[in-house]
């Protein structure tokens, strides 16, 4: 069974219908490139999966045991989430609160599972660094290991290089093919076409006509992989 399922889903966002139909997919260990114009519906399916919105039709399936609360998410950053106060110790751990229950206070396990994974993101020497004062990679960098504290199978991703110079990009996706040649899912919404036909393994393709899906090598020899890509080449 499939990781994830996505069946005939339509989604709708402030009154208006941004996807129609979509359906799809996703297989454990594989990354997912979803790209597509604005108001395409990128970042609401993704909310969809998340299970913060409801699809006006269809439905989204999940396999092999995953729950909506074990994927680990990194959402577009705000600029409220850009100054929170808190240590970067504090914000990776908050990742586990998906799926530890109520108990009032981090564990062993918690902790442990944090500092392996801020270990090996490189940022265990700034743990106890007030996350404000970070550069914008270095809070980057933190808001995966968040992530990747919030689930042991599947990453999704809105946007994640925003706002990054191409240096740190380019460290960020080493980073996350690290994590994917770990057997971890990925799936990533992004604006850069030509990005996320080099990274990923796979590509959906969102807009009304034509509706792309399928591998980033088919995508490159497709109508609209060769129509986006020749435009960003320009």
């Amino acid at each position: 069974m499939a990781l994830i399922t996505f069946e005939g889903v339509g989604l709708s966002y402030g009154g208006a219908n941004v996807a129609h139909d979509v359906s799809f997919s996703v297989n454990a260990g594989e990354f997912w490139g979803i790209v597509g114009e604005n108001g395409s519906g990128k970042t609401t399916l993704m909310k969809a999966l998340l299970g913060l919105i409801p699809c006006s039709n269809g439905r989204i399936v999940l396999g092999e045991g995953l729950k909506p609360n074990e994927i680990g998410y990194l959402p577009q950053q705000s600029l409220i989430q850009k100054d929170f106060p808190a240590s970067v110790g504090e914000v990776v751990l908050s990742g586990t609160i998906g799926w530890r229950g109520m108990k009032p206070f981090y564990g062993r396990h918690e902790r442990a599972l944090a500092r392996k994974n801020m270990e090996m993101l490189g940022i265990l020497p700034i743990e106890k660094h007030s996350y404000q004062e970070l550069s914008g990679g270095q809070q980057q960098r933190v808001l995966l290991a968040r992530a990747l504290c919030a689930t042991k199978k599947c990453l999704v991703l809105d946007e994640p290089t925003t706002g990054l110079d191409p240096v740190v990009t380019a460290d960020f996706y080493r980073l996350l093919h690290t994590v994917n040649g770990q057997g971890m899912t990925v799936i990533m919404v992004s604006h850069d076409v030509e990005e996320a036909v080099r990274d990923c393994s796979h590509i959906l393709h969102l807009s009304c006509h034509p509706l792309f899906i399928g591998t980033a090598a088919a995508y490159k020899t497709s109508p609209i992989g060769r129509r986006y890509l020749q435009e960003t080449a320009l």
